[in-house]
């Protein structure tokens, strides 16, 4: 066959998966106005997150000696009970949320993609003592798991993640490993076998890329799960230290106590709390469906 018989198929490999084509999939994802509102807030509040100090009038526990004053256009958010600007404190606030959210979602996600990796390759024994294990986290209530741990650990930054991360991680390994058990069936894992590799490098080579997707959806609806945790266990003291800034503790203590006589006090945390949640959420069920065959096209 002459050379000229294989040229068109090569350009058209190239066009296929060029950079125009990613750019098409990258429009196409973002031209749902969900999509593209989820992905205008997370990239706020990241940005937010990242650089507190220069987006924040004031410092985290500033005190500007003007007592619950009402929203103005000095103090947009108004401020608590100690003279401290709300609009700070919410954007300090979002810093110490992601971070713990991360946190958590990394290593709840990876542990459970881990486990479920390996329960659906090697099947037999393991498999079974792995969902034994996934079947007692996922029998207790993921903020009530949260909660027993943080309660035994301390208040610290990197306990309440850790706390949270063991809630995560149950979901997160029985999602994968039925992503697992299915590329472990596939011929060219038996190929692969047959000339000879081992078990790392066909999970390396074979398994793992082809569970990421599921890895990245799994890990981006976590990460509201995440953050409403750690505003819970923030609500009710078991969060970070006292003094440092989160949603959850903004919600507890003086918004409570003064909330007939200064809402805007919980009113700003909780407004941030939802827009992020709502924003995970949507932007989670977006990479599902774009990752999903049945809904391309559409």
């Amino acid at each position: 066959m002459s050379q000229e018989t294989f040229a068109p198929v090569t350009l058209e490999f190239e066009s296929a998966f060029g950079p125009s084509r990613r750019i098409r999939a990258v429009l196409k994802f973002l031209r749902l106005p969900t999509t593209a509102f989820a992905v205008v807030v997370l990239i706020t509040f990241a940005l937010l997150a990242l650089v507190p100090s220069l987006f924040a009038p004031f410092g985290e526990n500033e005190s500007t000696q003007s007592y619950f004053s009402s929203p103005s256009t000095e103090h947009w958010f108004g401020t608590d009970q100690l003279g401290r600007d709300v609009l700070s404190r919410v954007i300090y606030g979002a810093r110490e949320s992601f971070i713990v959210g991360a946190l958590a979602v990394v290593m709840g996600t990876l542990s459970g993609a881990l486990l479920g990796i390996v329960s659906g390759y090697f099947r037999g024994p393991t498999d079974y003592l792995a969902q034994r294990i996934v079947d007692v986290l996922m029998s207790l209530p993921g903020i009530l798991m949260a909660l027993v741990i943080a309660t035994g650990l301390g208040a610290s930054l990197f306990n309440v993640s850790l706390a949270i991360a063991v809630a995560i991680l149950p979901t997160s390994a029985r999602v994968i490993r039925g992503a697992a058990l299915g590329v472990s069936s596939m011929p060219y894992i038996e190929a692969s076998r047959a000339m000879g590799a081992g078990n790392v490098r066909i999970i390396g080579r074979h398994i793992l890329p082809n569970v990421a997707p599921p890895i990245i959806v799994i890990a981006s609806i976590q990460l509201g799960f995440a953050i409403i945790a750690e505003a819970s266990l923030s609500y009710l003291g078991l969060g970070v230290p006292l003094g440092t800034s989160t949603w959850g503790s903004m919600l507890s203590g003086s918004s409570l106590l003064y909330v007939q006589k200064a809402p805007w006090v919980g009113l700003a945390p909780g407004i941030a709390l939802t827009l992020v949640i709502v924003a995970t959420n949507l932007f989670g069920d977006a990479l599902r469906d774009a990752g999903d065959p049945r809904m391309r096209g559409r």
